[in-house]
């Protein structure tokens, strides 16, 4: 599992995906949420504006698992 450091006290979902790598633009999470290829702490998750959280955890099929943590 790659871990994923915030400076904030949250992020957006789609602008985490952006920062983990997994996607090259925000807007493509659209997408990727649809298809139902995202869950966010084991549940199936289809609004790129969900809060994360550290200790998150965010598995995208096909690219891996991302914990959430503070920088």
């Amino acid at each position: 599992m790659k871990q994923v450091s915030i400076r904030t006290e949250y992020i957006k979902l789609d602008q985490f995906l952006k920062l983990a790598d997994c996607i090259p633009t925000g807007g493509m999470a659209k997408a990727l949420l649809q298809d139902g290829l995202i869950r966010v702490n084991k549940e199936s998750e289809e609004r790129r504006g969900r809060k994360l959280y550290p200790g998150d955890i965010v598995e995208v099929d096909g690219e891996g698992s991302f914990e959430v943590v503070a920088e």
